[in-house]
């Protein structure tokens, strides 16, 4: 004769399953966010490839420097003015002056854009630019919904382009301050 499961049981088993759920469904719902994010992140990168387009292509008669060029061209990219937020790096640090912004705007994606022109350019580099992907929204940390360019005369390129995979890999984890995934996503690495 077959012995049926009691409620005990069935209890029993029905609290595993629930704690299990509990425990899977936020790391599922972050892997979630995480992509949605990076999938954005994939779009800016195309859209500021087609900026720097515009501003290459411009007249040569044009007598405006780089620095006029470019802030009128983001100009257009700009909803409104925004109010100041703190962003960390993923190992919980906070940026150093280079990766810290005064102004924030609001993109019409309500995306929020800042960038830093250098009085002194730094090698080739003329400035950063910083894109929280997902607005003043949480978690704003770098590599997770913010990512940023170094700007120079004549592109944009993510940070951390020219470094080691393996070097973009190590910055892009908690131990790291994430400015690496602005690339390393690019290029196909992974989250974890």
């Amino acid at each position: 004769m077959k012995r049926a499961f009691t409620i005990v049981e069935v209890s029993i088993l029905f609290v595993i399953f629930l704690i299990v759920a509990f425990l899977v469904a936020p790391l599922s719902l972050d892997d979630s966010m995480q992509a949605k994010n990076t999938s954005k992140w994939r779009n800016v990168q195309e859209d500021f490839s087609n900026i720097f387009y515009s501003i290459n292509t411009r007249k040569d008669d044009d007598k405006k420097t780089f620095e006029e060029v470019f802030k009128s061209i983001i100009t257009n990219e700009i909803k409104g003015e925004s109010d100041l937020y703190k962003i960390t790096f993923m190992n919980g640090t906070y940026p150093n002056d280079t990766y810290r912004f005064k102004e924030f705007k609001t993109t019409y994606s309500n995306a929020m854009i800042a960038t830093k022109l250098f009085d002194e350019p730094h090698g080739a580099i003329r400035g950063v630019l910083m894109y929280d992907v997902n607005g003043s929204s949480g978690p704003n940390v770098w590599g997770r919904d913010v990512f940023g360019f170094n700007i120079y005369e004549d592109k944009f390129e993510p940070f951390c382009k020219n470094d080691p995979l393996i070097a973009q890999k190590q910055d892009c984890s908690k131990n790291g301050t994430g400015l690496c995934c602005s690339n390393y996503y690019l290029v196909g690495g992974s989250f974890d």
